[in-house]
């Protein structure tokens, strides 16, 4: 991928405070009382029996027309696995041609907190007709998720009160009352859920998912993650090799410096997320007519645009504040869709600009709340952050400033998505035994295809190279082009990405797809606006 040379400087930046806190951390080491998941159980733990049967409530109809439900009991705590349970929510649609049915196709979606069942159940739809007459297609809600036992730190009134005060440019004292919230959120988990939340990390995930597939009676599964999915499937991988059929893992996390030199990670997730967002105005810059807002200039009137809102809020439908903040959070999670969107983005940007009507004027939500009370639950079970709070505010400070776009805000407010997770994981007060610690190759396993994109603003391109590496067997296929995850929003990725699903067939080594959407008109519906974090599909191919 080549380098733009505006992006050069910054670039430099990153990486400068990266080998900073490569040294650091490694000085300073991995706080106590990390206990693995990965010890072998004293006992094997009963196969869940799933008994079938038709959805209930909401899951019924719409979409989901076809899907079954099952409840599957798991250990709690996989250390004790005969111990106490937890009931893990399942749903499937059997093969649409029974005749050549290859297995079961395991769909998990990003997060952590999105509930597996809506993706299985919204995105079948989108999976090509090849895969759909091949496979059961298999969803669930991972332990701590909606259905199966949702985590709640926080409360919406909690939640509300923290994300109506946050101000998308910070004032003195933001540092301070990021560490403050984030704390407070780490004892509220502790207080209100703490005989769940030790055990909601990803090692116990993978062996829940093993369970899963033996109750499924299959003696190897093929699975599609996204996301944070991805890191789902690459423990699963390292944990149960010889059980992975195929396996798909779009928007790689490196695992490694995921789980044990988290600001090093951060420090890329917060250059992505701006740069994308950069990009993103250049583009406005130069088709100010297309984009609609700025009129020529608009890095300078976003800026304008997020202090004008903090200094007047515009008063939503449901009576609550839309600040710098809340356009700040919802541009996070809509520059996800990359290019095709953009002239949808500027209009957005435009209308919240005349106080008008924009879904990006949306304040996070009680199912916001839900997703988020587990995304930070969830990592930082996962991830070991050092416990220095010198370095907690220094790291924290430096990383928003390198960021300007969005950096301040998202960095700098209170307990919600990847960017801000270490004010609350630096203070965590659980256990970590659900936590997975050891290696990440998945020697044995079969080919495992990793898809990356260039300009991930969520998953770093970079991230996905180093998966692949990592992998004893991963291959990675390269989507130039903007937005995060590759599958469906590219046609020559999905066509590889599915025969590969299919046949077993990798993609040629250095496969570089490049045929992303350009910016759609407007007036044309286009995939993926007003993305909403709680919501996580595969997206249909244009």
């Amino acid at each position: 991928m080549q380098t733009r040379l505006a992006d050069a400087p910054r670039r430099r930046v990153v990486w400068g405070i990266s080998l900073v806190l490569i040294a650091v951390t490694a000085l300073l080491g991995s706080p106590p009382g990390t206990a693995t998941a990965t010890a072998t159980p004293l006992a094997a733990p009963p196969v869940p029996v799933l008994s079938w049967g038709p959805c209930d409530g909401a899951d019924a109809g719409g979409p989901g027309d076809g899907f079954e439900c099952a409840t599957a009991l798991v250990p709690l705590d996989h250390r004790r696995p005969t111990g106490a349970t937890i009931p893990l929510a399942v749903t499937r649609r059997l093969a649409a041609d029974p005749s050549h049915r290859t297995g079961v196709l395991l769909l998990h979606p990003g997060g952590p907190g999105n509930s597996g069942v809506d993706f299985a159940r919204d995105s079948y739809d989108a999976l090509p007709a090849s895969l759909r007459d091949r496979f059961d297609v298999v969803g669930y809600d991972m332990r701590g998720v909606a259905r199966s036992g949702q985590v709640e730190c926080w409360n919406d009134r909690e939640y509300a009160a923290a994300v109506d005060a946050a101000r998308g440019v910070p004032g003195p004292g933001a540092l301070r009352e990021a560490v403050r919230q984030g704390l407070d959120f780490a004892s509220a988990c502790q207080e209100r859920a703490g005989n769940l939340v030790p055990f909601i990390g990803t090692g116990s995930n993978a062996q829940d998912i093993d369970l899963l597939r033996q109750a499924l009676g299959e003696e190897a599964l093929s699975f599609y993650g996204r996301s944070f999915g991805s890191y789902v499937g690459t423990v699963y991988a390292a944990r149960f090799p010889r059980h992975v059929r195929a396996m798909v893992l779009d928007g790689g996390y490196d695992p490694r410096t995921y789980a044990d030199v988290p600001y090093v990670y951060d420090a890329g997730q917060f250059a992505a997320l701006d740069s994308a967002v950069g990009r993103f105005l250049d583009w406005c810059a130069q088709n100010a007519t297309t984009c609609g807002f700025g009129d020529g200039e608009p890095r300078r009137a976003f800026e304008r645009l997020k202090r004008s809102l903090d200094a007047e809020p515009v008063i939503t439908a449901s009576g609550r504040p839309a600040t710098g903040y809340t356009l700040a959070y919802r541009l996070m999670f809509n520059i996800n869709s990359g290019k095709v969107i953009w002239p949808y983005l500027g209009q957005a940007l435009r209308a919240a600009q005349n106080r008008q009507v924009s879904f990006l004027l949306s304040p996070p939500s009680p199912g916001s709340f839900d997703f988020l009370n587990v995304n930070l639950a969830v990592e930082c079970a996962d991830r070991v952050y050092p416990t220095s709070r010198l370095l907690l505010g220094t790291l924290v400070g430096a990383q928003a400033a390198s960021a300007p776009l969005l950096g301040p805000p998202v960095g700098l407010g209170p307990p919600t998505y990847d960017h801000n997770h270490a004010p609350t994981c630096a203070q965590w007060q659980s256990e970590r035994p659900s936590r997975y610690e050891g290696s990440y190759r998945a020697a044995g396993s079969a080919p495992i295809l990793v898809l990356g994109t260039t300009g991930d603003p969520d998953t770093p391109y970079q991230d996905s190279v180093a998966l692949a590496g990592t992998l004893d067997n991963g291959r990675l296929l390269t989507f130039a082009g903007e937005g995060h995850t590759a599958y469906n929003r590219s046609a020559c990725v999905s066509a590889l990405a599915t025969a590969y699903l299919a046949t077993l067939a990798v993609p040629a080594r250095g496969t570089v797809c490049a045929d992303e959407a350009p910016p759609a008109p407007l007036g044309l519906r286009a995939t993926g606006i007003e993305v909403d974090e709680t919501r996580d599909v595969i997206p249909v191919l244009r």
